[in-house]
């Protein structure tokens, strides 16, 4: 499974990417408001840091307008996946953009039927928000699973990048699923490093080692 940052923080990202465990970056209006900076310049920047797909998404409504901007975001860098909402123009931009060899991004899926739709329209990657999902009293899990069966019914190559991530239990469901990608906030992919019995064991060998007197390094 893949892994992306759900940031526009530059510095995260470089974090991540420093433990080569990072294969993209997904972003939002909302993370790019977050950040205080201008949207093209981070944008550009991240594609940059990192050598996978990095969503930038538009924001208008119709499908002429989306052409607009995802003909300059595009022009950013050749990693840029442009990001469209999974509207009927979202989905006929979708459609224009990927027939022109373009990665494009569908986001805020919340039923199978949407992200079945976003297939036919030739998307690189669906993004179902679970946690979003979760919150509205809905099995956010439950939605990759469906999607999961009908991709592979149909052999679809589009991705599931599963989106929302909360805590690290949706990254272990997600990867039992079978999910393509997903992503996170830094702070959840950090956590996947965390377990107490690590730390305590760490803790155990260096006190161990120090016992010893002893140096690798002389």
């Amino acid at each position: 499974m893949k892994f992306f940052a759900d940031t526009a923080e530059i510095d995260d990202i470089r974090e991540l990417a420093a433990t080569g465990l990072l294969d993209g970056v997904t972003t939002n209006p909302s993370l790019i408001a977050k950040s205080g900076r201008d949207f093209m310049e981070v944008t550009k920047e991240i594609c940059a840091i990192v050598d996978g797909p990095v969503s930038a998404e538009v924001v208008a409504l119709d499908h002429e307008t989306m052409m607009k901007e995802a003909e300059v975001l595009r022009k950013l860098a050749d990693n840029v996946c442009i990001k469209v909402p999974l509207t009927i123009d979202g989905l006929k931009t979708c459609k224009a953009l990927t027939g022109d060899g373009t990665m494009v991004n569908v986001t805020l899926c919340f039923s199978a039927n949407q992200a079945l739709l976003a297939a036919k329209a030739g998307a690189t990657f669906i993004s179902p928000f679970v946690g979003r999902h979760d919150d509205n009293g809905f099995d956010g899990m439950e939605l990759i699973e469906d999607i999961r069966l009908i991709y592979d019914n149909y052999a679809f190559e589009t991705e599931i990048l599963v989106a929302s991530v909360r805590h690290v239990t949706h990254v272990l469901e997600a990867a039992k699923i079978g999910a393509d990608v997903m992503t996170a906030p830094p702070a959840v992919i950090k956590a996947l490093f965390k377990h107490v019995l690590t730390d305590k064991g760490i803790e155990g060998f260096l006190a161990d080692w120090a016992k010893t007197g002893q140096s690798i390094i002389r």
